[in-house]
């Protein structure tokens, strides 16, 4: 399988790993046919910006660069902007992702909603398109053969 350089680069060096004490939000997805559990928890200060976001990830290569490159790309944006991180841009963002990994963006970008959802809980604030995450990603999913 053909990594890009930046998806090389994110999996030996990962950003923004870790916890986050009393985390304004903490969203952890699953995918249980690849057995990927992601974590991702947001600092959420009073203007609703992310100051900042770190992850744990279990899982694939894949799994720990999309969950590195989607905490840098949230860092510093409003949650409305963090709405806007897509599991296309952090793909692109990467320079792309074998077929067989798309899932692993999916996951990324489901962890970084379901954080803003637990985010929205704690506080009673509704996020435009934010609809409730699925703890496991699979779910809903037609069965995809590769």
């Amino acid at each position: 399988m053909n990594y890009s350089e930046k998806v090389m680069d994110h999996f030996q060096h990962p950003r923004n790993v870790g916890e986050i004490d009393g985390a304004s939000g903490v969203g952890t997805v699953g995918n249980a046919k690849c057995g990927d559990i992601m974590r991702i928890f947001l600092d959420i200060d009073e203007n609703q910006v992310i100051r900042d976001c770190k992850f744990k990830t279990f899982g694939c290569g894949a799994a720990v660069a999309t969950s590195s490159m989607a905490t840098e790309m949230v860092k510093g944006k409003t949650i409305q902007e963090a709405m806007e991180v897509t599991n296309k841009a952090v793909m692109e963002a990467l320079d792309g992702l074998p077929p067989v990994k798309v899932h692993c963006s999916l996951l990324a970008e489901e962890a970084i909603h379901a954080a803003l959802w637990d985010y929205c809980q704690k506080n009673g604030i509704i996020i435009d398109g934010l609809k409730k995450p699925k703890n496991d990603i699979s779910e809903g999913e037609e069965e995809e053969e590769y």
